[in-house]
């Protein structure tokens, strides 16, 4: 169950990207917080306690935000606009290697 519902730019141009290895899709003018939250309930587990965590001061001053893009990079979920095609990953790989 997404914990953000779109209310607004719904006719705006879709955009793919996957998250956690499944493709999804937001809209141009999302951050990459608002395209997962639109999908899921959750961004990630604290790095801490493992309680869910959705993002936090949403202007990127906070940790809370952070997620893993396939090529390595860490970016701020808040600030970082969607872009085609990207490979976003916000949980710890298991022993498989596949996110947990």
């Amino acid at each position: 169950m997404p914990l953000l519902h779109r209310v607004a730019r719904q006719n705006e141009v879709p955009i793919g990207f996957s998250l956690n290895g499944k493709p999804c899709e937001g809209r141009r003018g999302d951050t990459l917080l608002s395209a997962i939250l639109t999908i899921d309930e959750r961004l990630r587990p604290s790095d801490f306690s493992h309680e869910p965590r959705a993002g936090f001061c949403q202007m990127s001053a906070c940790q809370d935000c952070w997620v893993t893009l396939t090529s390595g990079e860490r970016v701020r979920a808040c600030s970082t606009p969607l872009v085609e095609g990207m490979q976003v990953i916000t949980r710890a790989a298991n022993s498989a290697g596949e996110p947990a």
